[in-house]
Parts: C-alpha cells; sequence; structure tokens
C-alpha cells in the first residue's frame, strides 16, 4: 500500500464481523490498513472524525435487476452497468452483482459481454453476473417472461462455462428440473455459484442438487415450494442444510417478518442467510413504473407490480432492510449488518476483499446514523475505495 494515510473515525464501527468503540479505519491507497483506537493513528494522518453514528463495510448486492432508470435487461452495455453502480452506491451498495433476468440468448450473451468490458475497464462496484434464469421452472415463473423459460442444452451450458471462466464471479439461478446433475456439477467445477430458484423442487430434488454442487438459494420462501410437515420443499432444503447459503428479500412484503425470524432461527450453519434488494429500473429515482420484456411494471406503496398484482422485484435498498430486520424481525444489528456486508462477500468468493473492513480489505465504507424516529439506521454517507460518494 502507498500514498497518504487517511482515517476516518467514529463511535462505533463494525468491521464485518464485530464491534469496535471510539475507533478508526485507516486507509491508504484506497485499501483497509487497519481499524485503530485514536492513540494508535499513525502519526501524519488525515483524520475525519463523524462525530456520530456508525462506520460498517460498504453492502454487498448479490441480485440488482437495475438502476437510475435502467434495467440490465433493456441495455447490456458498459454504460448502463456504470450507472446501476454509481445508482446503488448512493444507496450504500459498493459491490454488486448486475442481474440479468430471463432473457434470449442473444441478451445474454451480451450481458456476459457488457460485464466483461466492465471489469475489463475497472468500473467500480461490478464484481461479477448474475444470470437468473432463463432455466427454471415455469409453474414459479414470478415475474419471469413463460415464453422465455427453458431448460437446460448443451450449447447453453457451453455458453455459462465459457462466461465461469471469463468472469470473477458469476452465479446462476436455476431450477433443478431445468438442469441435471451433471450440467449444476460441471458449473460448480468451473467456480459459477449455482443456485437453486424459480423451482417446485421436493426437498429430495433439491438435496441432490446441492450434492452436485449447488450452493444457494436465490430469494428464500420466493418461488419455490414451501416448507410443509411431510414434504420440507426447496425452504426446508435449504434451511437443513449446512452447506447452502441464501439470499433474502427483507422488504416485509416478500416474507412476512415471522417467517423471516422463524427461518433465520431455524437456518443451518456454516452456511447463512444475506440480503439482496432484488432492485428494478426505479432504485436511485422517482420513476413511478418501468417495463420488463414489454410489460409495465408499476410502483405504488413499496411493490413493484405486474398488471395481474404478481410482485416483480423489490423497491428496496440494504438501509431499509436493515431496518425491517431490526424493528420487525427484533434481529440485534450486528447480525443484519453481516447479512448485508461479510455473508454475501464470502457466496460471491470475495470475503476478506470486499465487505468488511479489514486489513488489504478495498477501502468501502457506509456511515450510519440513528433515525429521529427510533425505527433503526439512517444511511448518512459512502465511500467507496476510499473516496467519498456523492449522494445528491
Amino acid at each position: 500500500m502507498t500514498g497518504p494515510l487517511s482515517a476516518l473515525r467514529a463511535p462505533l464501527i463494525h468491521d464485518g464481523a464485530e464491534w469496535h468503540r471510539d475507533a478508526a479505519v485507516v486507509m491508504q491507497g484506497g485499501t483497509i490498513r487497519a481499524v485503530a483506537s485514536p492513540s494508535d493513528i499513525p502519526a501524519g494522518t488525515a483524520v475525519q472524525d463523524l462525530g456520530g453514528g456508525m462506520l460498517v463495510p460498504g453492502y454487498v448486492d448479490l441480485q440488482v435487476n437495475g438502476g437510475d432508470g435502467l434495467m440490465l435487461n433493456d441495455a447490456p452495455e458498459p454504460k448502463t452497468l456504470r450507472r446501476m453502480a454509481q445508482a446503488h452506491a448512493r444507496l450504500g451498495a459498493t459491490s454488486i452483482l448486475p442481474t440479468l433476468i430471463t432473457d434470449t440468448p442473444e441478451v445474454t450473451a451480451a450481458a456476459v459481454a457488457a460485464v466483461c468490458a466492465a471489469v475489463a475497464e475497472s468500473v467500480p462496484g461490478i464484481i461479477g453476473l448474475h444470470l437468473e434464469g432463463p432455466h427454471l421452472d415455469p409453474r414459479r415463473k414470478g415475474a419471469h417472461d413463460p415464453a422465455l423459460i427453458r431448460p437446460m442444452q448443451r450449447q447453453d451450458l457451453d455458453a455459462l462455462l465459457a462466461a465461469a471462466h471469463a468472469l470473477p464471479v458469476l452465479m446462476v439461478t436455476l431450477a433443478p428440473e431445468a438442469a441435471d446433475h451433471g450440467q449444476i456439477a460441471a458449473l460448480t467445477r468451473a467456480g459459477a455459484v449455482v443456485s437453486l430458484g424459480h423451482t417446485d423442487a421436493d426437498f429430495a430434488t433439491c438435496r441432490a442438487a446441492f450434492d452436485a454442487g449447488a450452493r444457494c438459494v436465490t430469494h428464500l420462501f420466493n418461488a419455490m415450494r414451501q416448507l410443509g410437515n411431510r414434504e420440507p420443499g426447496v425452504v426446508g432444503a435449504a434451511l437443513a442444510d449446512g452447506r447452502v447459503s441464501a439470499g433474502l428479500i427483507a422488504d416485509g412484503i416478500h416474507v412476512h417478518p415471522a417467517a423471516m425470524g422463524a427461518g433465520l432461527r431455524a437456518k443451518a450453519g456454516p452456511g447463512d442467510v444475506f440480503l439482496v434488494s432484488d432492485a428494478m429500473a426505479v432504485a436511485g429515482t422517482d420513476l413511478d413504473g418501468f417495463t420488463l420484456n414489454g410489460r409495465r411494471i408499476g410502483r405504488r406503496d413499496g411493490r413493484l407490480t405486474l398488471a395481474d398484482g404478481t410482485l416483480a422485484g423489490a423497491d428496496l435498498d440494504l438501509t431499509t432492510a436493515l431496518r425491517v430486520l431490526c424493528r420487525d424481525v427484533g434481529l440485534p444489528l450486528g447480525h443484519a449488518l453481516r447479512m448485508a456486508t461479510a455473508v454475501p462477500a464470502r457466496v460471491a468468493g470475495r470475503g476478506g476483499h470486499i465487505g468488511a473492513l479489514v486489513p488489504g480489505a478495498r477501502a468501502d465504507l457506509v456511515h450510519l446514523v440513528d433515525a429521529a424516529d427510533g425505527a433503526g439506521p439512517v444511511l448518512a454517507g459512502v465511500w467507496r475505495g476510499g473516496a467519498p460518494v456523492r449522494r445528491d
């Protein structure tokens, strides 16, 4: 690490694992050098005292479909990714997996090429790509276009394997009904994070997919077979298997707070539950809707829905998700923060590089303060690579 030293001081710091009181994050060259007590800050360091609140790692969001008025599906280009990343950085998510919802092979190939180009250009915040579909179960399609859903064929697998080798992180959401064990195993060997989602699979089918290498479940509880007393379904399989982690849309709309709490208490480790926004084009804007695959999606009262009322992504940022977990689920803030930072970083294979305030990690930080109404944390500032992110 080279360059001048700088530091941010706050009454509380959460490093992604534990709390530090009256400490400072020391940075150099866009990288974390240390979390230090004030007396241990090196001489000559430029210190900014935030005065109040807490410093936490920048959020890591592994399911981001759009932002700043754009959907990746509609414009799979590097400039779209740059705008999405900036929109979500303003909301605290300093590392994102842009997510392509089920689309044609041509659009999928364009998205892979766009993310490869963005990574080559070092677009800040883009860590890889999440392909959500098209190899799903149409019975659990959610807002995905059923005309584009299809089983995985040899040419699809070949394209995914090439993408896994080309991208730093590739997450693939699929239904085990639409991809066989050999395909799941091949993707896992290539380094892809295989996640089960939009699936009506039973418990045994999910366990077989986990045995083949799947290690994640996409938006737990949503678009999947639920937990039953005789058939535990996808939810039961995800909660019972310690090898598996699961994303959660914690807006209080997609999943009832009581169900979230029960799931979090039941989850077997070391796999864990992490937060995702499932954000769409409206993120970071005041738009009242957008289109996806030619269909209008409206925004109203915190919901994004198709004309028939089907939920279509979420009108959510991860600071809001933290408030829901703390206020409505009763989760300790430290646990909720890990779900937005260290856990998704580990799922993406980037633990220790992002989502943590540890030596050698990228200097991505979020400043949170308590809401005036006591409803939980409010975003007050963001730094990415040690530089402040403009939020106006």
